[in-house]
Formats: structure tokens, C-alpha cells, sequence
């Protein structure tokens, strides 16, 4: 599949998803970390933490496709966590999500507390429907 291809994906899922992350329903961006990071009150750097990503549901080497029903929009954290230490098999997306609406119930999810600061912030923080954990 072509980077262009996986790159329409993303981009509906992040319009789909009104713009938060699949898993830890935080504010994600497309473009402009400074003027996302500018209009949220944080730093450029906490930002790119919330770079949008295309994360696939089921792995492309699980047999799953480069679908709008298998690419999700996730943050760079959320996404790159889900991966770490776990090149051949990444937790399934349900057991995944719970994990982190756990941690992020707990305040103990991302570094540097961005959920807090969208908290502080007044944001209303997206709370996705959780699969039965």
C-alpha cells in the first residue's frame, strides 16, 4: 500500500474521530504543532507527543488491511506505546484501549501530565466507549 494511500486513511479517521485519538481521547493535529501547542497551552514538544498517526486495528503481518475500518487515528504516544518492545505482537485494540482509559483514570498515562493540562485547560477530554475491560 502506498504511504499516500495509508496518509487518506489517516486523515478520515482523524476527521471521523472529531480530532482525538482512538485510544487516549486527547486532542490530536495534523499540521502546525505550534499552533496547536499555542491554542492548548502547551509546549511544542508535549505536542508532538499528539501528532496524529494511522494505527492499523489488526497488523498488516495479522492479515489485517489498509481499510477505513482497520486504520484509526491515534496520537504518537498512544501509537508508539502500543509497539514498544512488542515488534512481533503488539497488544489487540480492545485490551489496549482498556489499558489505557485505566491509566488515564488514574492520571499515570502520559508524561509530563498532558491529560491534566487539558483538564486544567477546560477541555473536555473525549471519553470513548470502552470495551468491556
Amino acid at each position: 500500500m502506498t504511504q499516500s494511500h495509508i496518509q487518506k486513511l489517516r486523515l478520515i479517521a482523524f476527521h471521523r474521530q472529531h480530532c482525538l485519538c482512538f485510544y487516549c481521547g486527547l486532542p490530536i493535529w495534523e499540521e502546525a504543532v505550534e499552533q496547536f501547542a499555542s491554542a492548548h497551552g502547551i509546549s511544542n514538544a508535549q505536542a508532538n507527543l499528539l501528532k496524529c498517526t494511522a494505527e492499523h486495528l489488526i497488523a498488516e503481518r495479522d492479515g489485517g488491511q489498509a481499510t477505513p475500518g482497520n486504520i484509526v487515528a491515534a496520537c504518537a504516544w498512544c501509537n508508539r506505546r502500543r509497539h514498544a518492545g512488542r515488534p512481533h505482537k503488539a497488544p489487540d485494540a480492545p485490551t489496549y484501549r482498556c489499558r489505557v482509559a485505566k491509566r488515564m483514570a488514574m492520571g499515570k498515562w502520559h508524561p509530563t501530565g498532558l491529560a491534566a493540562v487539558f483538564k486544567r485547560n477546560g477541555h473536555a477530554c473525549y471519553a470513548p466507549k470502552m470495551p468491556e475491560c
